[in-house]
């Protein structure tokens, strides 16, 4: 696999506000033009998305990326599998209005933890302070290994820190990689995730495997501009019908549990923390939740696995009756997290994470 960071040096920056979406047809023609000019490349294609700027990344067996450059979200990934008549298949759920996705979540939670021994929050918000909001999203690089590795770089600052946001796509794989670099004089603690949604063709056919015997606890999503259900949304009931019949009994919040099962149907309502808790981990040894799981669509007959670096914590959030008020398909949100306890970027230091979606759907 090639590497998850960029590939050579920073080329002059092409700037995009986040804030900017609504920008004017004339305005975001002359910006794709400046962005092909100096990006541009066989596999990277800067394109208008329902006039916000974007970037289509393909490779040599035609799986495809998009990515929306003003609030760096990627809106599609269809990779190549063999079965279908037309080779390929779209593994996001994404709606209008930036909604769904692969999304970059960032929050500042400096404020509230007074201690290095009190760093556990109960309910994570954008309210604590989202370091993306605003954020003036800079086109920096772009590059390819071959046409089999293709990728893009972005950029933003906030506040005193630097934080580059690399998008890859491979033949039988996509990967997102965050970089935070804090250039203050004080440390910042971090609560942050790469959050996908998956989208299934039955919402009895989803489910997910490689978590049994790891701990989890009942817990909101990061608040989001992308979400799809909101933290309290998330944490809901669901409503009773016929899926309830055999269903797991819902995890009280601060509750912890084991998963004992080999795989985990995903028909039910439910917003977990795959993790180790965090009053274990002052421990010598402690068990951390697996750096990968697959996520199983039995319907189309696909399997993709969920590989995390650098994050401690894996996300999982099912629907159930609610995914209905969204349309007719179903979906899931899940991806590597730190969100029980915040990462601390000290002065002059870096800190990383990445997600990567791979397959073997092509043999």
């Amino acid at each position: 696999m090639a590497s998850l960071l960029p590939f050579s040096l920073p080329k002059p920056n092409t700037i995009c506000k986040s804030s900017s979406i609504s920008t004017s047809p004339t305005s975001t023609s002359s910006l794709i033009d400046s962005l092909n000019d100096q990006f541009g490349r066989k596999g990277i294609k800067f394109t208008d998305s329902s006039n916000v700027p974007a970037v289509e990344l393909t490779v040599r067996n035609g799986s495809s990326l998009t990515l929306d450059i003003p609030n760096a979200h990627v809106t599609s990934y269809k990779p190549k599998v063999n079965w279908k008549d037309d080779g390929f298949e779209e593994v996001l759920y994404t709606l209008p209005q930036s909604k769904g996705g692969v999304a970059l979540l960032l929050n500042d939670v400096t404020a509230p933890v007074a201690s290095s021994a009190s760093r556990t929050l109960s309910r994570p918000s954008s309210a604590q302070g989202s370091l993306l909001a605003g954020c003036e999203w800079s086109v920096i690089d772009a590059d390819s290994d071959s046409f089999d590795a293709v990728q893009v770089e972005l950029s933003c600052k906030s506040g005193a820190l630097e934080i580059t946001y690399v998008v890859s796509l491979y033949t039988e794989s996509m990967a997102s990689a965050v970089i935070v670099k804090n250039k203050g004089k004080k440390a910042v603690n971090l609560c942050s995730a790469i959050l996908s949604h998956f989208t299934f063709k039955k919402r009895s056919g989803a489910g997910l495997q490689g978590l049994q015997g790891c701990s989890f606890c009942s817990h909101p999503p990061l608040q989001s501009p992308f979400e799809l259900l909101s933290p309290s949304e998330a944490m809901k009931a669901d409503d009773p019908d016929f899926f309830s019949f055999g269903s797991e009994p819902p995890v009280k919040p601060g509750q912890w549990c084991t998963q004992n099962e080999l795989v985990t149907i995903l028909k039910d309502k439910f917003s977990r923390v795959y993790t180790s808790p965090p009053s274990e981990r002052s421990k010598p040894f402690f068990r951390t939740p697996p750096s990968k799981y697959e996520i199983i669509d039995q319907g189309k007959e696909l399997i993709f696995r969920v590989i995390r670096m650098g994050y401690q914590d894996i996300f999982v959030s099912s629907p159930g009756s609610y995914s209905a008020k969204f349309g007719t398909d179903y979906f899931i949100c899940t991806g590597p997290a730190s969100m029980l306890v915040p990462v601390t970027v000290n002065p002059g230091e870096s800190w990383r994470g990445a997600l990567v979606i791979e397959h073997d759907n092509l043999n």
